[in-house]
């Protein structure tokens, strides 16, 4: 038996009802935005132990410094698209306050 694809099937906001300034989020692309996210995240922890070890590699210096800066980028394309990704004045907002707005980037 083939396993499921929990995220594929995940249903649209069953038990919310959405209000009508607010449209629904459209979960694939937010999926597809947050993997690449993801991605960019886990080459810089890669990179991070690397340097600790290797402080003196210009090359891998030089792509954390990429990876960094894409980041950057695609972390504020996520945030215009889909809300904040962490709190406490470490991401802007746009009105009105989505911060409550389900899902969390970790509950994907």
């Amino acid at each position: 038996m083939a396993e499921r694809n929990e995220r594929a099937e995940r249903p649209e906001r069953p038990d919310k009802k959405i209000p009508p300034e607010q449209p629904e989020r459209d979960y694939a692309a937010y999926d597809r935005d947050l993997l690449e996210l993801q991605r960019v995240d886990f080459a810089l922890v890669e990179l991070t132990l690397y340097l600790d070890t290797h402080p003196t590699d210009m090359q891998a210096v030089q792509q954390f410094n990429q990876l960094a800066q894409r980041r950057q980028q695609l972390a504020g394309e996520f945030e215009m698209k889909y809300g904040p990704l962490l709190q406490f004045g470490h991401s802007y907002t746009r009105y009105p306050w989505r911060w409550a707005d389900c899902p969390w980037p970790w509950q994907v």
